[in-house]
């Protein structure tokens, strides 16, 4: 019994964008809820509505549309400027560095399901979802569990942990940053820079600073839909038509069915395609990151609402512990193999971020340190990892038996 019914759509989806706007406005307004992010914000607005019977656990409305509609759509949207060429020629040594922290991700992923699994029912599903969120985002994360249909409950206990992991996570790459140890061994001459320099700005959280107004007219809003549903479109219709020809007799044939059957692989090979071709064509079209942005916060409103406390407080601690690991893989390859091939500190720092946290806690944290000229490649790292992260997860998942 809730006070609102699964059936009252309205109510459901008027909670669920003002919950969006109350996490995005927080985030923006007061740096300790930039710190949490508005991501995580919403997710716990979602938790506490549904804990405390305020709204239901699972309703139509949010199968419907945010898992049927919401998703698909905003990653054409999201990857309007994932132009592969560019991406690879203005990063240079920064996505060497994103690259072997994504080797470190994926090594973790197979490691903490090999040590982990008989403690937690379903753990490759979040072995794959894990995968494409720390080498991509949430997009990843959700196209990944959509891909493998990873119980509801799970996907949320899953988030809890990430969420606890990601702010020691991020506290200790301050840490790192500050460090009079890693300073010593490691060079670091954005650092030098700054302590010369000083850091310059305005007072903003680094979100606010981030999503200042753009312009954007009717005709874009228009534009950015047509295409992301056109995109969506030809992807189902892509994978729908090779998941009936690929054959499943056995584990490897099964994966490529998997791979090449999924919408969401080829909803990011066209976006991918269409950007590195029609580069011209996709940067006249404005507000697609907004609107893409927006769409991916009712995802994470979603994905709190099954969250029950017991099963979490059941299951978080190991999933924290899987977690964890994957990160610590990840950090060792950047830090270790960055060592030996004498990346900068700050390099290694930036891209782990874009791994583990996505292109906005990377170039938000580039920014509040006062590394400017880290922080559009560190934008156009973590945006590859958008492209890659969802291949790479399913890759994963097939192999663990997801």
């Amino acid at each position: 019994m809730t006070l609102i019914s699964e059936g009252n759509n309205w109510a459901l989806l008027s909670i669920m964008f003002f919950s969006s706007f109350i996490a995005i406005y927080l985030e923006q307004k007061y740096k300790w809820a930039a710190k949490m992010t508005g991501a995580i914000i919403v997710l716990a607005i979602a938790v506490l509505l549904t804990n405390i019977n305020v709204i239901p656990a699972n309703a139509p409305v949010f199968d419907d549309i945010v898992w049927g509609y919401a998703v698909p759509l905003a990653i054409p949207l999201l990857l309007l400027n994932a132009n592969i060429l560019k991406i690879w020629r203005e990063t240079g040594r920064l996505l060497a560095i994103f690259l072997i922290g994504a080797a470190g991700t994926l090594t973790g992923a197979i490691v903490g399901t090999i040590l982990l699994s008989n403690s937690v029912e379903g753990l490759a599903g979040v072995a794959a979802m894990m995968t494409g969120s720390y080498i991509g985002g949430g997009v990843n994360f959700s196209a990944v569990a959509d891909a493998f249909r990873v119980d509801g409950n799970l996907i949320s206990a899953a988030t809890v942990a990430d969420n606890l992991n990601m702010a020691v996570y991020f506290m200790c790459l301050l840490g790192i940053a500050s460090s009079a140890w890693f300073r010593k061994h490691y060079r670091h001459p954005y650092i030098d820079s700054v302590s010369k320099n000083g850091i310059k700005g305005d007072g903003l959280t680094p979100a606010a600073g981030y999503w200042g107004r753009t312009d954007i007219s009717l005709k874009d809003i228009a534009a950015a839909f047509a295409y992301s549903v056109i995109v969506v479109t030809a992807a189902k219709m892509t994978g729908g038509f090779l998941s009936d020809i690929i054959p499943q007799n056995n584990a490897i044939w099964k994966m490529l069915n998997t791979f090449f059957g999924s919408q969401y692989v080829w909803i990011t090979n066209i976006s991918m395609i269409f950007a590195t071709v029609f580069e011209k064509i996709a940067k006249e079209i404005h507000g697609a990151k907004e609107l893409g942005t927006w769409l991916i916060y009712q995802f994470y409103f979603v994905i709190g609402v099954p969250a029950s406390i017991v099963l979490i407080i059941r299951k978080a601690p190991f999933l924290l512990l899987f977690c964890f690991i994957l990160v610590i893989f990840n950090m060792f390859f950047c830090f270790v193999i960055g060592k030996v091939f004498r990346f900068n500190l700050e390099e290694m720092i930036i891209a782990s971020n874009a791994n583990i946290g996505g292109p906005t806690t990377a170039a938000g944290m580039a920014i509040s340190q006062g590394w400017n000229k880290l922080v559009g490649p560190s934008m156009l790292i973590g945006t590859f990892g958008y492209v890659i992260g969802t291949w790479l997860g399913i890759i994963v998942g097939s192999i663990l038996g997801a």
